[in-house]
């Protein structure tokens, strides 16, 4: 279906990554001062500098952002949707907080037009804060499911998710069993997994809460549909690693439960990865799994602070996720400061460049999508943010000060959060306009 906006420009300034920041350097970041997006059939046509790319055929309009950027829309790579009406429950470290708020949230997700009413307000909080991507738990409830995918189909979203997996270690009512939990997830994956722009992840939630005969459910259906995600929590917590030690006897560490069960591979995405032994990291990154990092959910709940040098030394893949309800902020802005800060507490120093990769390519190519979105190259979809660069009088003030795009950047992931964002496209159509829709 044809709109006005299948051909159609964007002038402002242009800010993404070509590569690694780790690997290339400097030469990783692209940034026009005066640049050109130019959007055709929900693919982005060209990306460059508005003086070489202009005119445009007369058939393009072109939009102006003075003092605007254009990024990437962000990719969230953990996030709890059924967890969206408890953030900032007060108190705890993991296992109480999920006893105390999550499970009985989560069982409210049995009432369809509950789930619906959730799904919505999500979705409309992701694009709000600029993210286009996400790695999404849904709940036990197959309806749950349902009713995510059915409101991301409609804004044509790249959205990965599924049900969770659980048949112990829960209440009752959000209990399944090792069959019911693959007749289930085998109807969903049939109904969803690749239609449009929608993927399918198999979730148990987290190693105490499946029996072994649960896992090996999960790892049966990866076998048999290989371009599946496994999405779950690694080592998030010491009292949870101490539990599953109890759990699994057998095992030598956390990661050989899963390892066991054949859930661990490049699709895999763990969440957390906090409190990892060298061994279990070698083999994550032989595996080539990613490690999804929360920050402000870590320190929200208290878990302890993520070894990124360490993951980064093994060649682990890294995304960031805000892990709401426990992550603290919608936005990825909020997250990469966070992130910052849980660095320099441990002497590092997280460059704003590789930072910004964690956020858009890297989180792509974790998730193997990065043929179709993570930066702004022609061919890709169109899937992108517009930033106000004078949001606020603060960040107005202080961008005046900046010595380049590197130092801009670090402002914005410093200083940025969900008033930043101006627009929000998806394939090339506006999900997200600040003031309205459209």
């Amino acid at each position: 279906m044809s709109s006005i906006y299948d051909n159609r420009a964007y002038r402002a300034r242009i800010l993404h990554l070509l590569d690694d920041p780790a690997r290339v350097g400097d030469s990783a970041l692209q940034y026009f001062e005066d640049g050109i997006l130019w959007i055709q059939d929900g693919k982005i046509k060209a990306v460059g500098p508005a003086d070489q790319l202009l005119p445009l055929p007369f058939n393009v309009s072109v939009r102006e952002y003075p003092n605007h950027l254009i990024i990437p829309g962000f990719i969230d790579a953990h996030v709890h949707y059924p967890q969206t009406g408890m953030i900032g429950a007060h108190g705890n470290q993991l296992l109480d907080w999920l006893t105390q708020y999550t499970f009985p949230a989560e069982a409210e997700f049995g009432d369809v037009e509950h789930a619906r009413g959730v799904a919505e307000f999500f979705l409309q909080e992701l694009l709000r804060n600029g993210t286009t991507t996400a790695l999404v738990f849904c709940t036990v409830h197959p309806q749950s499911v349902t009713a995510l995918f059915s409101a991301a189909k409609d804004k044509n979203l790249c959205l990965i998710a599924g049900k969770v997996l659980m048949d112990r270690n829960a209440p009752p009512e959000l209990l399944d069993t090792p069959e019911c939990a693959y007749e289930q997830s085998k109807k969903l994956i049939e109904r969803w997994h690749n239609v449009d722009r929608l993927r399918y992840a198999v979730t148990p939630r987290f190693a105490p809460s499946s029996s072994p005969e649960q896992l090996q459910v999960a790892g049966k259906l990866l076998q048999e549909y290989p371009d599946l995600y496994l999405h779950t929590h690694l080592a998030e917590n010491t009292d949870e690693v101490k539990w599953v030690q109890q759990l699994f006897p057998q095992a030598q560490d956390y990661l050989q439960v899963y390892e066991d069960a054949g859930l661990v591979g490049r699709r895999s995405v763990f969440a957390h990865g906090v409190h990892l032994c060298d061994s279990e990291c070698q083999r994550l990154a032989a595996a080539g799994a990613t490690v999804a990092h929360c920050p402000t959910s870590n320190l929200f709940l208290g878990s302890g602070l993520f070894d990124l040098q360490k993951m980064q030394q093994h060649g682990v893949h890294v995304a960031l996720g805000t892990d709401v309800g426990a992550g603290t902020s919608f936005s990825l802005f909020r997250t990469l400061d966070e992130a910052y800060k849980i660095q320099q507490l441990q002497g590092v120093n997280l460059a704003p460049l590789q930072a910004f990769y964690f956020a858009t390519l890297g989180a792509a190519r974790a998730l193997s999508l990065d043929h179709c979105i993570g930066n702004l190259q022609a061919g890709k979809d169109g899937d992108f943010v517009i930033l106000d660069l004078d949001a606020t009088p603060l960040l107005a003030y202080r961008l005046q000060h900046c010595r380049g795009p590197e130092d801009l950047l670090f402002v914005l992931n410093t200083l940025g959060d969900d008033r930043l964002v101006q627009a929000t496209y998806a394939a090339g159509q506006c999900v997200h306009r600040r003031g309205g829709h459209g």
